[in-house]
């Protein structure tokens, strides 16, 4: 019954996480990957020679070196990463087969034996097509989620209709993608594909845990456990507390462990479905079904 009595609490953090979110959007806005705006990319590993193969203090050029390199040939704003002990990743502007052969010999650098391991380049007009599609899965998901939710508890009619269950589902997704995206966009991170797929996960695990407590709901609406509908919900929550809590730790654990441990190409994908899951965690526990109690308390007005 705690999280039940004190929803205002939970409500309140929400909204404020919201509305921090969209200040992130609105003034720093995302930084869209070559995947929606088009460009280039590439990967080349680098192996030492000479007298530094046997010193081995340094394998690879620094990101300051390759930085003014690639600014004084005609490659500025170029987004350098390193990644593993010896590969280097750079994201510029689309390249023509020319500006492919320059870039590549602009960063081949005396001391080293340079090999390109994969080069990308994604056209202006196909970056926003993908942009387009990515709006559109994200809406059918959610569209899908709320009928089937409708679906699912079309017997469910007192105390609160089936279809805000639904409207209540849409509201927490929603909240469950608009605040990791909001910290990506704090902390600068580039938008891609791997981002829009992670949307998709992070709503489908917090789906999954918002119908493992309203089903448990439903369940006791039919057991009657109690006349009063916030001691239903409140019983529901205490009893898949436990469950949801230690599957989310889980996966976060396991996530985070991707994250330190894992490829640099997968940070990212990692941070965002970590940020997902305990957001989508907190949403199923602290606003959805409190949100039900909400709509209930007002209903009986």
């Amino acid at each position: 019954m705690f999280i039940v009595t004190y929803r205002k609490i939970f409500f309140t953090i929400s909204i404020i996480a919201i509305a921090i979110s969209f200040y992130a959007m609105a003034t720093k806005g995302f930084n869209a990957g070559i995947d929606f705006k088009g460009g280039s990319i590439i990967e080349v590993s680098y192996l030492p020679v000479g007298a530094s193969a046997q010193v081995g203090d340094k394998q690879r050029p620094d990101i300051e070196t390759l930085t003014k390199a690639l600014n004084e040939t005609g490659f500025e704003g170029s987004r350098i990463q390193m990644a593993g002990e010896n590969d280097v990743i750079v994201k510029t502007r689309a390249l023509s087969e020319e500006d492919r052969q320059k870039l590549t010999s602009t960063i081949a650098f005396s001391g080293f034996t340079m090999e390109e391991k994969k080069f990308s380049s994604i056209g202006p007009t196909i970056g926003a097509e993908l942009r387009t599609k990515a709006w559109y899965a994200i809406a059918l998901v959610i569209l899908g989620i709320v009928l089937f939710i409708a679906y699912a508890f079309r017997h469910v009619s007192e105390p609160i209709p089936s279809w805000k269950y639904g409207m209540i589902t849409t509201a927490t997704l929603l909240h469950d993608i608009i605040v990791p995206a909001g910290v990506f966009v704090w902390l600068g991170k580039e938008v891609d594909s791997l981002f829009v797929i992670a949307l998709l996960a992070i709503m489908g695990l917090s789906v999954h845990d918002t119908i493992v407590v309203f089903d448990r709901i439903r369940e006791n609406l039919k057991l009657k456990i109690s006349n009063d509908f916030a001691t239903t919900v409140g019983t529901s929550l205490r009893q898949t507390f436990t469950r949801s809590i230690n599957t989310s730790v889980t996966t976060m654990l396991v996530l985070g462990t991707l994250y330190f441990f894992g490829p640099t190409s997968t940070k990212d994908f990692s941070l965002i479905l970590w940020l997902g899951i305990a957001v989508g965690t907190y949403s199923s526990v602290f606003i959805a079904s409190p949100l039900l109690v909400l709509m209930e308390k007002r209903q009986a007005r």
